[in-house]
């Protein structure tokens, strides 16, 4: 089968397309056809060797795949193949991955492979940020950093459902209409606005009750003093570098909360399906929208990187692997 690999770190010219060995299912696990994957920024951290360090080289990067199940392990139930599936995995940049049977989602058929490719990391990340660790409320205000992209376009969503009063900031115009267009009521352009006097300006000097912030060293500053009262900043990401350290200190004046989310924490059992169930079903019923900003074939992965480092798209990044005519993997009567 192909698969992107990369076999030292460094820049996105370091992904190979080449031929690999075709993984075989053990116990509890399922073969998966894979027809669309998505590219997150963590990827690009673990390609250029800052994040994930230990994983021996040469690898396949990927952490999400939508497809269908062409084998089972033992302990799995045969009715699963044929099936349409979205799962979280590792080493989806791939023609073929291996998953975990408990973690498949079932897919309805008015939820394309591509836009379900993009639910799993950046909407589990977007859900446990505002329901599991910042447990939003109705009448709260949430600030979301980088609102037009992959994570932020599901928070804004998820946060307007919730009841709350949404900020946003974007970089430029054109993000700026599509988180409006999603319902974000406080639009802030960060390459020309003061985003703290913005909030304080906007909120009468109160300040949000809940700050989401994936930018990390450029933004934690700003984030704190953004917090209203007994508000919470939750970190999950530092594209702009690591937050520096907290001093505790300084939330003592406003009994302010800094924490911190990670997808990859272990969770308790069937937290993660669960979510992902009920994010696939906001999405058939249309009720959550996935916006795909950039959509390139496998083989392209390093050009899908190169854009996404550089800032030059909205939404998910996903790589399509296969079409479902494809003569070699189609099951009869699928």
């Amino acid at each position: 089968m192909k698969a992107i690999r990369y076999h030292e770190t460094g820049g996105p010219e370091v992904l190979r397309f080449e031929e690999v060995p075709e993984p075989a299912p053990g116990p509890g696990e399922v073969l998966l056809q894979v027809h669309a994957t998505g590219v997150n920024f963590a990827d690009t951290e673990r390609r250029r060797g800052l994040y994930d360090t230990k994983v021996p080289l040469p690898r396949i990067l990927g952490s999400e795949a939508a497809g269908i199940v062409t084998a089972v392990g033992a302990g799995v139930d045969p009715a699963l193949v044929g099936r349409r599936v979205v799962t979280l995995t590792v080493g989806s940049y791939a023609e073929v991955v291996k998953a975990q049977a408990s973690g498949l989602v079932l897919l309805p058929e008015s939820v394309s492979f591509e836009v379900a490719a993009a639910v799993p990391v950046q909407g589990l990340t977007a859900y446990h940020l505002l329901r599991t660790v910042g447990q939003v409320r109705e009448g709260q205000s949430v600030l979301v950093h980088a609102a037009a992209g992959g994570v932020g376009v599901l928070a804004v969503q998820l946060a307007k459902a919730a009841g709350a009063r949404v900020f946003g900031t974007v970089s430029s115009e054109a993000k700026a209409r599509l988180i409006q267009e999603l319902g974000v009521e406080e639009v802030i352009r960060y390459d020309r606005e003061d985003v703290v006097a913005e909030v304080h300006k906007r909120t009468g000097g109160r300040g949000v009750d809940l700050v989401l912030d994936a930018v990390g060293a450029s933004t934690w500053a700003g984030s704190l003093q953004a917090l209203a009262l007994f508000g919470h900043l939750v970190s999950y990401g530092s594209a702009s570098g690591p937050p520096p350290p907290v001093d505790v200190e300084a939330l003592f004046a406003k009994s302010l909360k800094v924490s911190a989310y990670w997808l990859h924490t272990p969770h308790p059992p069937g937290l993660h399906h669960r979510a992902l169930e009920e994010l696939v079903r906001e999405v058939a019923e249309q009720r959550l929208r996935i916006l795909i900003g950039l959509k390139l074939p496998l083989a392209e992965a390093a050009e899908a990187h190169r854009r996404l480092e550089g800032r030059e798209t909205v939404g998910k990044v996903v790589l399509t692997v296969r079409s479902p005519e494809s003569p070699r993997y189609r099951l009869s009567g699928k």
